[in-house]
């Protein structure tokens, strides 16, 4: 009887030990990482709310120096009601783009969808200062053209996507396939080559549906065509014969003022010019004048 007691109690003091070891370990094992991770599927998160966000490197030797110093902040974020984040550049490139990363490790703080870009010291202390202190107040956030979410920076985002697709594709055929170097570049020199020729019968297709030339949008536009063609020429011919007789009555009526100088005259005293004797037109002209003077003073 009293060793079944003790085997008893002995039982209780296990499962007492057991429970107690399973409430320690539940707040540890429960706790969330606080250090939260931004994609390029994810991103319009921090659209909402305050974050940090960090663009690393897993490479960058000054990003591996960051890293305890941002976990750090991080366990802090949620007390502050801050979102402390990171973001892997080379695994999402179209992050990289899409914020124009030229430098590592960037950090962004983010309020609202208002970014800033972070320039002090990369210390626990300077970052809970920042945040807890509003210092990002004093800093100029980025233009609304410059914003990730803008058309701008969506195009940025896609070109980064697109490079790093083809990056990825040459490894794969230099790599696994056993493609040289040259011969990759070739492929992808002809890729470039035929899409862009189909991009452009694209466009005149597009083109010619929107905008539709007239001799395809209505049927009469040969016989109109031709009917304008022949007035245009007839015209033509009738301001080509008016212009032929205009030159020709100004040349007969030169003709006729000539002939009327050149007749013969007598004399003004009504004496026959002597036969011989030929006076150009423009001593004629002056003999007539100065005949007629005289006649008018001997009037007066």
């Amino acid at each position: 009887m009293f060793s079944l007691i003790l085997q008893t109690k002995h039982k209780s003091w296990i499962y007492l030990s057991l429970l107690g070891i399973c409430f320690i370990s539940s707040p540890v094992l429960a706790k969330p990482d606080s250090l939260k991770e931004v994609t390029d599927a994810n991103w319009e998160e921090i659209l909402t709310g305050e974050w940090m966000i960090e663009f690393y490197a897993p490479w960058c030797p000054a990003c591996q120096q960051l890293q305890p110093a941002w976990k750090e902040f991080a366990d802090w974020g949620e007390d502050m009601g801050v979102n402390i984040a990171k973001v892997d550049v080379t695994e999402q490139p179209g992050l990289s783009g899409r914020f124009i990363i030229t430098s590592l490790p960037t950090i962004y703080h983010s309020k609202d969808g208002v970014f800033r870009k972070y320039q002090g010291a990369r210390t626990k202390d300077d970052f809970l200062s920042f945040v807890h202190d509003q210092k990002w107040k004093a800093v100029e956030p980025v233009s609304s053209w410059f914003g990730p979410s803008s058309f701008l920076m969506n195009s940025m985002s896609a070109l980064f996507k697109l490079s790093m697709f083809i990056r990825r594709c040459h490894n794969y055929m230099t790599e696994k396939l056993g493609i040289p170097v040259w011969g990759s570049y070739v492929i992808f020199g002809l890729a470039t080559l035929f899409s862009g020729l189909a991009l452009g019968l694209l466009l005149v297709f597009i083109a010619d549906f929107v905008f539709p030339s007239r001799r395809f949008s209505s049927p009469d536009y040969y016989p109109k065509k031709q009917t304008i063609d022949q007035a245009r020429l007839i015209q033509q011919q009738e301001d080509a014969t008016e212009a032929d007789g205009e030159e020709d009555d100004e040349e007969e009526e030169e003709e006729d003022h000539d002939e009327v100088w050149r007749k013969p005259r007598g004399s003004p005293e009504g004496r026959p010019e002597p036969r011989g004797q030929a006076f150009p037109d423009d001593a004629l002209r002056k003999r007539v004048v100065g005949n007629r003077g005289e006649e008018e003073e001997e009037d007066t």
